[in-house]
């Protein structure tokens, strides 16, 4: 039932900004942690960032951390992943995802986790 669509994916040159965005439906928005994930070509999928229902709590990978900065809009039931400093390896199809906790969001993965889609972003050098 829950439903997730993520946009903002694109190409952008190394050191560039993107703003990702993930629309969630279907149940209550406040009732889920939510959280970004990445898959690049023939790679495992590997945790981003991850977020409590407040907004109050939030994890970062470390290949990540001080460069993207995930929050969350309740009136508009919307998770977002602000990307800064991109850097070519950071080339990867984006999935949000949405969980009973934040912390259940982090490897190991724990609990029922609902996925988007994806969203492709492809930085140049």
């Amino acid at each position: 039932q829950v439903q997730l669509v993520e946009s903002g994916g694109g190409l952008v040159q190394a050191g560039g900004s993107l703003r990702l965005s993930c629309v969630f439906s279907g149940r209550t928005f406040s009732d889920y942690a939510m959280g970004w994930f990445r898959q690049a070509p023939g790679k495992e999928r590997e945790f981003v960032a991850t977020i409590n229902w407040s907004g109050g709590n939030t994890y970062y990978a470390d290949s990540v951390k001080g460069r993207f900065t995930i929050s969350r809009d309740s009136a508009k039931n919307t998770v977002y992943l602000q990307m800064d400093s991109l850097k070519p390896e950071d080339t990867a199809v984006y999935y949000c995802a949405a969980g009973d906790y934040y912390h259940n969001l982090r490897p190991p993965l724990r609990g029922v986790v609902y996925w988007g889609k994806g969203t492709l972003v492809t930085v140049s050098s």
